[in-house]
């Protein structure tokens, strides 16, 4: 006995397979990704920079009302910059405007997450078209130059 395919009644039905647009929903607010050399070079001991923001968003959480933010800090290799007297630290929105974030490693914890999550960043310079010199007043019974 064959059965036939019914091809009408399979087109609402998705394929057995896995599907390419699964996602799943996590509690984290942030990814912070922090250059472990940097630290390194500043004499902080592995996972210092780690604990530091792990606990001023714990603190923060406690302190306000708002949503808990919750922090996932990942160490990876060089980020670019090198500074001297810095940690390189990046953030999703911070990567999405190809920025690298530089933070104190002295800064105290509430410090330290105000800099992470909400970097004050140098406003661009508008280009300027206009002429460099202020143009004379022209009186209204004298008409503009021939050219």
């Amino acid at each position: 006995m064959m059965t036939e395919h019914n091809a009408t009644g399979d087109t609402g039905r998705r394929p057995s397979g896995r599907s390419a647009s699964r996602s799943a929903k996590t509690k984290l607010t942030e990814v912070v990704v922090v250059c472990s050399k940097c630290a390194k070079r500043q004499g902080l001991r592995p996972r210092a920079v780690r604990a530091l923001l792990k606990k001023a968003g714990k603190q923060a959480s406690r302190d306000a009302a708002g949503p808990r933010r919750k922090l996932c800090i990942v160490e990876s290799g060089c980020l670019g910059p090198c500074p001297k007297h810095a940690i390189a630290v990046a953030t999703g929105a911070s990567l999405a405007g190809g920025r690298i974030i530089l933070l104190d490693p002295e800064a105290g914890p509430a410090d330290a997450l105000s800099a992470v999550l909400d970097p004050v960043l140098p406003r661009r310079q508008s280009p300027e078209f206009g002429p460099n010199t202020a143009l004379a007043p022209v009186s209204p019974n004298e008409s503009p130059p021939a050219r």
